[in-house]
């Protein structure tokens, strides 16, 4: 066992009266991969203290739940930049798609990459966000939108999880856009989609489905479709819902019971009310947000009046959010879409662990993982607070430092 003392920790617990579930003056007890005792140094058992093999003086330092980045598209080959680039130089969308730009551009590179150049550059982005203490992520497919490059996507995924010590939870997003073979042929490329999604959850690529529910991609009865299957499957779905216009994706995904709506900036209060009911997480993005300049805030106040938990999350991809920093989106979704400091905090830890189904992690709690982060920080609001910063000490990864 190992003791760490001279702390304050934000355990984001729901069931607390303090903000941020925070212990000023805490004690954590750490059994292999677990956490076995959190609370009041003045409360620590003596018998646990007796077993404790090794005790670490955190140096007053703040210690948070490992943080955790639920939605990301970080494997694909490529930038587009230049796209960026000719759109500040007063270029449309629609002259950048002619000209063979857009998400074709990104679905070509990544075609076109070998695993290995695939990983060497998504290797660099997942350094990044693990300087910032991320430690789970989910990594989606869907640049490759054709069954090899979608497991080559998936299959570099994995492998990112096994070289680094970080959980990697990979979502099969075949349903992101019509790649150009199939251009006018949605319904057909459903059924492409299918049968990718049936080999390769049977390759055990697969821990989740997504899909885009819009009118530049695919009708909810398409997406209702990929849902069947992955309910077939006994896979949980997800959800792009409601980022352009108002489709009805998210009670679509609700009645599926989906783990989470992401972007949401169109949401009706019917949308809102079918998440609340099947406790659906909204994943608010504030970097495509940003980058795309757009205008409509999702409705977070809604939100708030219904209940629905809110995550927080990078969205890292080539052609709306190029952004490796989950602290830098800390203070977006407070600046840009108003939510306070411990609701963003609690949207990359709690929250973010419920948008990815997972029990055992985002709060400090007897019998959940060891994944801790200490900061050089004072309150739980300086995360939020400034930008470009890094405060960053200590990663603790299962129980050890990383």
């Amino acid at each position: 066992m190992k003791l760490l003392t001279h702390c304050a920790a934000a355990t984001m617990q729901a069931d607390t009266t303090q903000p941020y579930g925070l212990i000023e003056d805490a004690a954590l007890v750490v059994e292999g991969e677990r956490l076995c005792w959190v609370g009041p140094r003045s409360e620590l058992p003596s018998e646990l203290v007796q077993q404790c093999r090794e005790t670490h003086d955190c140096g007053g330092a703040l210690v948070t739940p490992g943080l955790i980045d639920c939605h990301t598209h970080l494997v694909y080959g490529g930038d587009r930049a230049h796209e960026f680039e000719l759109r500040l130089n007063g270029a449309t969308y629609e002259e950048i798609a002619r000209r063979g730009g857009g998400i074709a551009s990104t679905v070509q590179a990544t075609r076109s990459a070998t695993p290995e150049a695939l990983m060497a550059q998504s290797r660099v982005r997942l350094k990044q966000l693990l300087r910032e203490g991320v430690t789970t992520l989910e990594i989606k497919s869907g640049y490759g939108l054709a069954l090899a490059p979608e497991r080559k996507m998936l299959q570099v995924a994995r492998a990112l999880g096994q070289d680094f010590a970080v959980d990697v939870r990979t979502t099969f997003l075949g349903a992101h856009a019509l790649p150009p073979e199939f251009a006018g042929l949605a319904d057909q490329y459903v059924d492409e989609v299918l049968r990718m999604l049936s080999l390769l959850h049977a390759e055990g690529l697969v821990d989740a489905v997504d899909g885009f529910c819009e009118g530049i991609a695919f009708s909810p009865a398409q997406v209702t479709r990929v849902f069947e299957a992955a309910r077939a499957l006994n896979l949980p779905v997800k959800l792009h819902a409601e980022q352009l216009s108002d489709s009805g994706g998210a009670a679509l995904a609700a009645s599926y019971q989906a783990l989470s709506c992401d972007h949401l900036e169109w949401l009706s209060e019917a949308g809102a009310d079918a998440m609340a009911k099947a406790d659906t997480v909204a994943v608010l993005l504030p970097g495509a947000f940003y980058f795309l300049r757009e205008t409509k805030v999702p409705p977070v106040d809604l939100l708030r009046r219904k209940g629905v938990p809110m995550a927080i999350a990078t969205d890292c991809n080539p052609g709306s959010s190029p952004c490796t920093s989950l602290l830098l989106m800390l203070n977006m979704a407070c600046t840009l879409f108003r939510l306070t400091p411990e609701e963003a905090l609690t949207g990359v830890t709690r929250h973010a662990a419920s948008a990815l189904g997972l029990k055992d992690r985002g709060v400090l709690a007897a019998g959940m993982c060891a994944d801790l982060v200490l900061w050089n920080v004072k309150r739980p609001a300086q995360l939020a607070y400034g930008l470009g910063a890094n405060p960053c000490i200590k990663v603790i990864y299962r129980g050890e430092p990383r």
